[in-house]
């Protein structure tokens, strides 16, 4: 229901009316896309200079990303962000379908996630991450105060399929962002403390039988082992995560300077344009610039959260609840394997790390949250 607001209205009820975007979410978005712009430069001009490319064919490349997905989250946000509810299961089952599809296209690396489509390769788990919120936020906001077995069991239905099949690409790091995502969007929705122990227990069980079945793949196992053991094989299996130790812990406080430092310069840490991108950051810009980029994250995080606590309605507040998940997640794990708290994953890190598909899904993210901020309860407790 929409209330219009009368000439004689108080000030506080009509300036509620004109919404404007969310400048805080969209201006940290922007600086941080800029800066992952500069940061994927610094950390790939070298090794594409040994390789007789333009130093800044990475950067350039990104940067065509960047603005088709800045122009995205600009036409998303004028789009209704209810109407997304009556189209959550087209979009998920779209998703699903590329999902399958990736597994008819040649390996990368020995893993199939992409699907080429010749200058640019698709990477549909991007996409589904959004879809899977969308979907879970249309079944949840359905429920009663008390939320049903019926709602949770749907909602762990809706994660289990593409987790499955990302799980089998293999992608275990995203497939765990599934896992995040539904139970802050259940705790969101209310489920019981029985209810989430019931589903901890279960996701614990289901752990424990992918490892004794030995569904793990052996690099998956040795990021595990790394993890525990940081000094195992330092030149072998460990060189990933101590070179990205060393690059981080020598920047120090202040950074050895843009454009400076041996492990960034000289191709030590592996994928810095892209999983590894904090570990440029750390290096060069020191721990201040790492705290400045975290806060910026937080900054992000918690105006998704604010975008939450005003939606109009609870689907509105499930989806942006679901979207600070995805960013949470990600910020996290990305950072924390840089740093050996995390296992390394293939996870990237949002709006900095190169790479088109996690990009534009990140922009549509924002692009879905700005349009609820703009559609929030012009009078407090109003809802439609």
């Amino acid at each position: 229901m929409t209330l219009l607001a009368r000439p004689d209205a108080p000030p506080a009820i009509t300036d509620r009316r004109r919404n404007s975007s969310d400048r805080i979410l969209i201006t940290t978005s922007v600086a941080l896309a800029l800066l992952g712009l500069l940061m994927i430069y610094s950390a790939t001009r070298v090794g594409l200079e040994r390789n007789d490319l333009p130093a800044s064919f990475s950067m350039e490349r990104q940067m065509i990303f960047v603005a088709a997905g800045m122009i995205l989250a600009g036409v998303i946000s004028f789009f209704d962000y209810r109407e997304f509810r009556h189209l959550a299961h087209i979009v998920y089952g779209v998703t699903i379908v590329l999902l399958g599809l990736v597994f008819f296209f040649r390996p990368v690396n020995g893993a199939q996630r992409w699907l080429d489509l010749g200058a640019f390769q698709l990477q549909p788990s991007e996409f589904s991450k959004t879809a899977c919120v969308l979907v879970l936020a249309a079944v949840l906001a359905r429920a009663e105060p008390r939320l049903p077995w019926t709602k949770v069991a749907q909602a762990l239905g809706v994660m289990v399929i593409p987790a499955i099949l990302i799980f089998l690409q293999p992608d275990l790091g995203t497939m765990l962002v599934f896992v995040f995502v539904v139970m802050v969007m259940l705790f969101g929705a209310g489920i019981s403390a029985r209810q989430a122990l019931v589903v901890a227990g279960g996701g614990v069980g289901v752990t424990l039988a992918i490892i004794q079945l030995g569904l793990l793949q052996e690099f998956q196992l040795n990021r595990i082992r790394v993890l525990i053991t940081p000094t195992l094989d330092p030149t072998g299996i460990g060189w990933n995560l101590r070179q990205s130790i060393l690059a981080v812990g020598s920047g120090q406080l202040t950074g050895k300077g843009l454009f400076q430092g041996e492990q960034t310069n000289f191709q030590y840490v592996p994928e810095q344009g892209t999983d590894f991108i904090f570990t440029a950051v750390g290096e060069q810009l020191g721990f201040v610039g790492g705290i400045l980029v975290i806060a910026a994250f937080l900054v992000l995080v918690w105006r998704l959260l604010a975008i939450a606590a005003t939606a109009r309605n609870r689907f509105g507040a499930l989806v942006a609840l679901g979207i600070a998940a995805i960013f949470a997640f990600h910020v996290f794990i990305n950072i924390g394997m840089t740093i050996g708290i995390m296992p390394v994953t293939g996870l990237p890190l949002p709006f900095m790390s190169a790479g088109g598909s996690s990009f534009l899904n990140f922009a549509i993210c924002v692009g879905i949250a700005n349009s609820i901020w703009l559609r929030r309860s012009p009078v407090p407790g109003e809802v439609g």
